[in-house]
This record gives C-alpha cells, structure tokens and sequence, in this order.
C-alpha cells in the first residue's frame, strides 16, 4: 500500500485517538471487538463509529466480520501513528520521495524545520513468508501471540539500537536518530548500493575494508549475517557504509560460524565475479599480522579474538546462549 501522507493533515484528534485505540486492542487481539476499539477510545454518542468509518475511508484500519465485528491496524494506520509521533518530537517535518524499496522494509526521505534531510525506514515483516522469518528471527521471544506489525516493531527497535552502539564504536554506519514503532529514522547516506557500482578505482582497497569489518564485527562479538552487496553503500570516494542490521547476532549463536563464513563467501564471490579479483594467499609469507586467515585467504572465525568488545551482551543479540536459542526455538516451533 502505498504511503500518502496527504491524508495525515485532515485526520482529527478524535481520528487518532480511535487508531491508538485500535493499536492498544491488538495487544492481545488480532482483531479488536469493536466494542472494546469503543471502550479505550472512550469517545462520547457513539463517536468511535463514526471515526471507524472515516479510518476506513482512508485505509487505515481493516474490519473483518468473519467471527465478530472487529478491527486491526494496516501498514498504512501503523505508518500514520509512527510519523505523528515522531513529527509531535520534532524529529522531522515532512515526508518526501521514496528512495528505497526492500522485502522488508520501504525508505523515504524525510525534512527536518532546518531542511535536513534524513532517511526514514519503515520496517515491513509480512513481504516475505512467515516460516521464513519465524526461522530466522528472534524478535518473538517469550511471546505467544504476534502480529506482523508487532514483529516490524521489534525489528526497528532492534536495528535502531544495533546502528546506535555500531556508531558510538566507530563503524561506518548511518547516524541513528530515532526510533518509533516499526519506523527508523537515520542520517541520509551518500552514495550507491555496492550492487549497482560495475567499477571500483580501487577494488582491491575496498574488499579489504569491507573484509575487515566482518571481522572486526567479530571481534567486537556481532555478526551480521546478511552482509553483502545490497546491503554495502559505497560513495563517490570509495567510502564504505554498512546498512541493514535487524538479523545480526552474537558470536556466542550456535550457528555462528556458519553466519560468518556465508558472509565472507558472499564478498569473496561478488569481488570476484563483478571486479575479477583472484584470491591467493602465500602460506610461506604469513605472519603473525596473518593469524586471523584460513590458507585459501578467508577470515577463520575459530582465529579471531573476540576481545575489542562485548556488544552482544550489552544488546542482548540473537542466540547469545545456547539455553535462549533452544526455548525460542521451541516456542516457535
């Protein structure tokens, strides 16, 4: 569904209060009895209707009639209450053009009052299949019932905090600014998606700055877990930003070493198919500098001390003992 901002300046205070209401109901509903959207909503001579069907007009809450006469959020509703938040905060003005679009997400640039100009990224878990993400995320946790927007949620919430410590630590990530429901408000990065650069001045300077944030990722506990081309923002200078940070987790996740070593395939693979490069590594010429590379030239995740920091810990990433993994595991299965 598409994001028209115009309709946010002729919804009223009441318009509001009856989306929060439904919001508030889908805790534990996963469609609000409109009896209850009435009871939180809290409007006087069956006001709440009459908004109902104002929200409707605009595609903002879904009714369904299936088993009762009730209401859920859609995106659209979801999206209408995060920017009127944040705008409430000052954190930005205006909504602009769309700049981005992804299986799970959609970008948009955003204004601040001075003329700023910043991205905003709203998460949408539900483009791809659940089995999918239920299998590859661990925002669930102990929670028995869910929702798409629930789970968009905590994925913004978790990239905006990974973003934010990755940047207090002085990697090349966006500014995080924000963060509101499922949307994620950050510094505007210059530049391209790797994907889309066919030439590098310097290819084989980049592959090594990009080889060794893996590992200095690592090295500070993290791993990123889809690191690759889509998700390498890259500049006219050749400075590298890495973006995209929902499914990161720690070093201690069982499956770590898999996560590391797919993706330093996928940067060893695209080098070599979009730049040519050829990987060889000189046994004989190693040093101790060389300790932390396999013999084919490869990072070895089992060589790298994993001392510069304890960000797992301190964000509680995914899988970080084995005992969380297996009771998530186990409730999602």
């Amino acid at each position: 569904m598409k994001l028209d901002v115009d309709a946010l300046r002729y919804l009223s205070k009441e318009d509001f209060r009856v989306l929060t209401a439904v919001e508030m109901g889908m805790r534990n509903h996963e469609i609000v009895p409109a009896e209850l959207v009435e009871r939180i909503a809290g409007l006087k001579h069956g006001g709440t209707y009459k908004v109902l069907r104002n929200l409707l007009k605009h595609r903002l809450v879904h009714h369904d009639s299936s088993k009762y006469d009730g209401y859920r959020l859609t995106y659209l509703g979801y999206d209408f209450l995060a920017i009127k938040a944040l705008v409430n905060r000052g954190v930005f003005s205006s909504v602009g053009r769309q700049i981005g679009v992804g299986k799970e997400s959609d970008i948009f640039e955003v204004a601040t009052e001075d003329g700023t100009i910043l991205a905003m990224k709203l998460h949408r878990l539900g483009r791809v299949s659940f089995r999918a993400v239920k299998s590859k995320r661990d925002y669930l946790l102990h929670r028995r019932s869910y929702n798409w927007l629930y789970l968009s949620r905590l994925a913004a919430l978790k990239e905006f905090a990974f973003m934010k410590a990755l940047g207090e630590h002085e990697f090349p990530v966006p500014r995080a600014v924000d963060c509101n429901r499922h949307c994620v408000v950050m510094s505007l990065v210059q530049g391209y998606p790797l994907v889309q650069v066919k030439q590098l001045q310097n290819p084989d300077e980049v592959f090594e700055r990009i080889i060794g944030l893996i590992v200095r990722l690592a090295e500070h506990g993290l791993i990123h877990c889809d690191f690759n081309e889509f998700n390498i923002m890259i500049d006219d200078e050749e400075k590298v930003t890495i973006i995209d940070f929902p499914q990161m987790v720690s070093v201690s996740h069982r499956n770590a070493q898999m996560y590391f070593d797919r993706d330093t395939d996928c940067i060893f693979k695209f080098f070599s198919k979009r730049f040519h490069l050829s990987f060889h590594y000189d046994k004989d010429g190693c040093d101790d500098s060389d300790s932390n590379l396999e013999e084919n030239g490869r990072p070895s995740f089992w060589s790298i001390e994993k001392s510069a920091g304890f960000l797992d810990k301190e964000l509680a990433a995914s899988g970080f003992t084995r005992k969380d993994q297996d009771e998530i595991e186990k409730k999602l299965a």
